[in-house]
């Protein structure tokens, strides 16, 4: 089933996974009709493996197709966006923090490799090819499993509590090891270079935290127009060459996102989760939110 928690905020306030587990993986798969992923950056480094079909993905402002076994890498901060216009396609993301992987010591590796990472002076080519396809299949693998400690048995020598503490232990070593095989691949085959500004665009990431922090009310192009001092023909036809998507799409997009979210953490009305996401028509906020989500706001509510 399509993980609709991929539908996830611009820049993310919130980290991924948890600080017992934060790697995190995403499955994206069986959705059978157009979609797009809006653009979104976060400070994590993310991996795009597309396991069949075809991805159309965007880094940084570049266009790319990722086919059957292609792996692409965002560094921390690029803005990106995918999407597929079949829906034909079965790709998996994960995600994780460089400090996951990174060592407390200074040594050359934290010096000449992870500490330029994280603050953005060096990036990962997005383009990785068919080099990871092991690597990502190891770490599906072991997401899904279920590892018991080396030389216990099960049920037996440890508490059921002990058991999963030991087994959630065990998978978190084999995650960061397939992990440092991942930088081990990437700095053999040079793919870790000097990063430009066109990466880390202060333009386009102040657009969209603009409408990130203003789409519960209206927002009109000529306040956005002004705003950035771009005519309101202009903004327009920006924002759709860009990010493949228009303004008013992008604010719908964050506007149902946060009525999902709303709809999952509290008790309001269907009508007061309207209002509160921008809404002022409940019937098509209603209409919207299925159209998206394939069910209606009170039915997602009672699934979750």
């Amino acid at each position: 089933m399509y993980d609709t928690t991929m539908y996830f905020k611009l820049k993310e306030n919130r980290p991924h996974g948890t600080s017992e587990r934060p790697f995190s993986l995403y499955h994206i798969r069986d959705i059978h009709h157009a979609f797009q992923i809006p653009v979104h950056w976060h400070d994590e480094l993310e991996i795009i493996y597309v396991k069949n079909g075809a991805l159309s993905v965007t880094i940084s402002g570049e266009n790319y197709i990722g086919n059957q076994g292609e792996a692409f890498v965002v560094s921390p901060g690029n803005l990106h966006f995918m999407g597929s216009q079949t829906g034909e396609v079965d790709y998996y993301t994960f995600l994780f923090p460089l400090e996951y992987v990174s060592f407390q010591v200074n040594d050359l590796l934290e010096k000449e490799v992870m500490a330029p990472l994280k603050s953005g002076k060096m990036m990962i080519k997005p383009q990785i090819g068919d080099r990871l396809s092991d690597i990502c299949d190891g770490l599906i693998a072991l997401e899904y499993s279920n590892l018991v400690p080396f030389g216990a048995k099960k049920d037996t020598e440890f508490s059921e509590n002990q058991n999963e503490n030991m087994n959630d232990l065990a998978i978190q070593l084999e995650i960061k090891s397939i992990l440092l095989q991942f930088f081990k691949r990437i700095l053999k085959h040079g793919f870790i270079v000097e990063n430009n500004t066109s990466g880390r665009n202060t333009t386009e990431k102040e657009m969209i935290s603009y409408i990130q922090q203003n789409f519960t009310r209206e927002i009109s192009l000529k306040e956005f127009g002004k705003q950035f001092h771009l005519s309101e023909k202009y903004i327009s036809r920006y924002f759709k060459e860009h990010f493949h998507i228009t303004l008013s799409q992008y604010i719908n997009h964050l506007r149902l996102e946060h009525a999902r979210q709303l709809l999952q953490e509290t008790t309001l009305s269907i009508t007061e989760v309207a209002m509160q996401s921008g809404y002022e028509n409940v019937s098509y906020f209603i209409r919207s939110f299925k159209k998206m989500y394939g069910m209606s706001p009170l039915k997602y509510r009672k699934r979750v």
